[in-house]
């Protein structure tokens, strides 16, 4: 049968998962890690306001950073961290060291924090004592950085359009001149040189490319400002001096922040001398290794590299290296590598030899102390892929696989492109490599193959949204100019990004969302462009879901119509099925954070589950000891199949109902005891051949993937409904010993819903007499307080007590709690916390002597 077929867009995810190919640890771009760190550094020292106090203000320090958010500590504490605190750059009121000086504000500990005053006075007879000594030698946050249109912002957003810079010379190290920001793409610079204002000669550099240099550098280092070697016949002499003397009068309204170079790497010294021969990735065609030649000192950090050509009429092709310059090896590295080196032009002989080579022209290799670093790796390997720069179109970024990696080498394949390129060499430093989703986080245009696929040979679960909105078009702009012409540059900087949003592993999870899943996701995604986090995350808790089609359906009603959003698609799968739906997310920072409750709330977990803010060790919101009933975003709605998937294929896909398996009996012997412990379900005639409804099927299905970590979510969330059937009795039970539950009653316990309440009691109230005669008078358990109020506390400290103490710990992690602790059987202690058959047994014989005590003491 024909199939049509369609063209996809590209999708870096989709492309890994369907290919199983691996991409290369955003940790082996320092580049890229080092342009998302915030300007602020730790240790820098500011002035804080006091809360609660007119203009008296207090020095902290900088502990660390994450976005525009600082974890700041009073002078005073030490190394104390208890009073550690975070605020918000472009909220709070900071200033640099010295403002409350130059404005007539007071400098003073805040008068609530009895403690710091007392620390300092203790030592120091006044504020001005203590402060001189604590901010000798120290270093102020930059005054531009925490006022003006530069506020809060990060290191490569100080960039910004019109910025003028000094580019240093191809030919010659001791010359510069100066060129203009024309875009700035996530640190990726599009530069146009003063007075050649010309698409043509747009050059693309990275930011901490160690050519540039602040306006004025070449001035107060003494060397020359000329215009490029190989353009300067361009323009006349006047054209260039008058576009510069214009171009530094502005510039020098509002000159780019010195915090821009603050990672640039010094230069080391060179060990090469004029002669010496090396191998050296060609300048001019990045596909080859050639042979080379040392030609020119020109001082301690700089020398000058001319390609060997044997050819009389070839012009030299020469560039200028300094010692940590990307792509150049000793003599016989290729040898060595099992790479091939080209002979040089006209060399007569098809076999290259270096030792015949360098006899015959009386030369000398450099030696391997002038390349000290030519085998790192940085965590590269052959088929990871990654997003790199086409050599012959700077401005174009290929999605590329790696097809060799030998010492700090990588082959690079470029995938998309009009005309196939032979595998490109770059260095492990190269600055014109990125990781995978760099591209889309930045707004920019990726070249990629095009994909086609046969429509008819795979089944899509397709999610309908409640509006459909047309979808957002992707920026179309002409690969050889600035792409700021086709991009929105808020994409890159600004109001479109954010800082990381965490997801606190600790809070409570919901019915939804598997806490052993959660448990294994990182700590933080981000920053980066706000859709792009958002959906990252949400695919992340998508996948950690008991049933994902369930959670996309519930993430499609998180909307809002006043919010700015883009649409985008989520993906998920599930027994063999795929699910798609379409999710409106929101595009600006002053909305991630509202978004992200919405999220929660929809979910029924913490809000803080996942979102700006941080959660250590307890969660402001207690989830820990709070009623997971609270979290319930509907009181009356019932946790049933959802509607997503099944019943969106194509076709009838609707399943019979299932009949109810039985549960054999088991019987285990008990030491020095006459009688049998049978742990099973008991089923009336009239109901032991009955059919699941929808709703007690999915909790089935539900449970049967949940972790062990899942167990209080699936008694807590699920079982209330269940109760009738699942709360079997065993007919008979022996109790080893006589025991009382520790006095529990100063613990404070939230009070569950009267539905849930009412369901374990009803569940009950007809077992009561059965139960409290089957057990033993001298064994019976007495309690003093009624367990549908104990907390997971109260729980723990009573299976501590018992002969079960080892497994306390487990129901601390699942936050089983009293109403839980009675809903629990055999089948679903062995499934969800993974316990053999003895062991459950054993936990299952004391949950029973709750129980039984309950129907004596409470159920009535």
């Amino acid at each position: 049968m024909d199939c049509a077929e369609e063209e996809v867009d590209f999708n870096w995810e989709e492309y890994l998962e369907e290919t199983g190919a691996t991409a290369a640890p955003h940790t082996s771009f320092r580049h890229v890690e080092l342009s998302l760190q915030s300007s602020f550094q730790p240790g820098m020292k500011l002035e804080v306001a006091n809360k609660g106090s007119v203009d008296t203000y207090w020095v902290a320090t900088i502990i660390t950073t994450c976005g525009q958010l600082l974890l700041l500590r009073y002078c005073g504490y030490g190394d104390d961290r208890k009073a550690d605190f975070w605020c918000d750059v472009m909220t709070a009121e900071l200033h640099p060291v010295g403002w409350c000086a130059q404005n007539n504000k007071t400098l003073q500990p805040p008068e609530d924090n009895v403690y710091l005053r007392a620390a300092i006075k203790e030592k120091y007879s006044d504020w001005a004592e203590f402060l001189i000594k604590e901010l000798t030698g120290s270093r102020t946050a930059p005054a531009n950085l925490l006022e003006g249109p530069l506020k809060g912002k990060n290191t490569v957003d100080l960039i910004v359009v019109g910025c003028v810079l000094e580019v240093r010379d191809d030919s010659e190290p001791s010359v510069y001149w100066a060129a203009e920001v024309q875009c700035n793409v996530g640190g990726r610079l599009c530069l146009s040189y003063v007075g050649l204002n010309d698409p043509a000669h747009y050059r693309w550099m990275f930011y901490l490319d160690n050519r540039l240099r602040p306006l004025g550098w070449a001035k107060e280092n003494h060397l020359s400002m000329k215009p490029p070697t190989d353009r300067r016949d361009l323009r006349s002499s006047s054209e260039w001096t008058e576009a510069l003397d214009q171009a530094t009068d502005e510039a020098l309204n509002s000159p780019l922040p010195l915090e821009v170079f603050k990672d640039h790497a010094d230069l080391n010294t060179h060990s090469f001398r004029a002669g010496m021969k090396l191998e050296m990735v060609s300048p001019v065609e990045p596909f080859h290794i050639l042979p080379v030649s040392v030609t020119k000192i020109y001082n301690e950090y700089y020398f000058q590299i001319t390609v060997d050509d044997l050819t009389a009429e070839a012009p030299p092709t020469s560039v200028v290296c300094h010692a940590d310059s990307p792509g150049i090896l000793p003599v016989q590295w290729c040898l060595k590598n099992g790479v091939g080196l080209e002979r040089p032009r006209g060399f007569e002989s098809h076999d290259f030899d270096w030792a015949d080579y360098l006899k015959h022209g009386g030369t000398e290799a450099a030696p391997d102390v002038c390349f000290p670093n030519a085998s790192q790796s940085k965590g590269f390997c052959k088929d990871m892929w990654l997003e790199a720069v086409n050599p012959h179109q700077p401005a174009e970024l290929c999605v590329a696989r790696i097809t060799q990696v030998k010492g700090r080498l990588l082959w690079l394949q470029l995938e998309g492109l009009t005309k196939p390129l032979p595998d490109c060499i770059v260095d492990v430093e190269s600055m014109n490599i990125f990781p995978v989703g760099w591209c889309e986080a930045n707004g920019y245009p990726l070249t990629h193959v095009q994909k086609t696929v046969c429509l008819p040979q795979k089944k899509i679960a397709v999610v309908q949204p409640e509006k459909q909105l047309a979808p957002s078009q992707p920026p179309d702009a002409p690969l050889n100019l600035c792409p700021s012409m086709a991009m929105d540059t808020g994409l890159v900087n600004g109001k479109y990004c954010c800082s990381q949003l965490f997801i606190n592993h600790r809070c409570f999870s919901g019915p939804y969302l598997n806490k052993g899943r959660i448990a294994e996701l990182p700590k933080a995604v981000g920053p980066g462009k706000c859709a792009v986090v958002l959906k990252e995350i949400l695919t992340m808790l998508i996948n950690s879901a008991y049933k994902p089609g369930r959670v996309l359906r519930e993430l499609q009603m998180v909307e809002d119509p006043q919010w700015n959003c883009q649409e985008e698609t989520l993906k998920a799968k599930y027994k063999g099925k795929s699910y798609r739906s379409t999710m409106r997310i929101v595009r600006t920072a002053d909305q991630v954070s509202e978004f992200c409750r919405r999220v929660c709330e929809r979910l029924q977990c913490c809000q803080n589950l996942f979102g700006p803010t941080y959660v250590s060790d307890t969660c402001p919101e207690n989830c820990s000891s709070q009623t997971k009933t609270k979290y319930t975003y509907y009181k009356k709605r019932k946790v049933g199949r959802p509607s997503l998937g099944e019943n969106a294929l194509d076709g009838d896909m609707t399943k019979p109902a299932r009949r109810r398996k039985k549960r054999k009996a088991i019987f285990v012997q008990k030491k020095r005891r006459s009688s049998i412990v049978g742990y099973h379900t008991t089923e009336s005639p009239q109901d032991s051949d009955y059919y699941y409804d929808d709703e007690e099927e999915d909790f089935e299905e539900w449970g049967s993937e949940a972790s062990s970590n899942s167990l209080r979510e699936e008694a807590s969330a699920h079982s209330f409904q269940d109760a009738p059937r699942r709360g079997r009795p065993p007919r008979r039970a022996a109790l080893q010993r006589r025991a009382t539950h520790p006095d529990t009653s100063d613990r404070s316990s939230p009070r569950r819903t009267t539905r849930s309440v009412s369901c374990i009691q009803n569940q009950t109230a007809n077992h009561t007499n059965t139960k409290t005669e089957s057990f033993e008078e001298e064994d019976r358990l007495v309690l003093e307080r009624n367990p549908l109020e104990w907390s997971v506390s109260d729980v723990v400290e009573f299976i501590t007590s018992t002969d079960c103490a080892s497994l306390a710990k487990i129901f601390q992690e699942q936050d089983i709690d009293g109403q839980a602790l009675l809903l629990l059987t055999l089948p679903t202690v062995q499934e969800c916390m993974d316990l053999k058959l003895g062991p459950a047994i054993k936990l299952c014989h004391q949950i029973e002597r709750v129980k039984v005590a309950f129907y004596s003491q409470y159920a009535n």
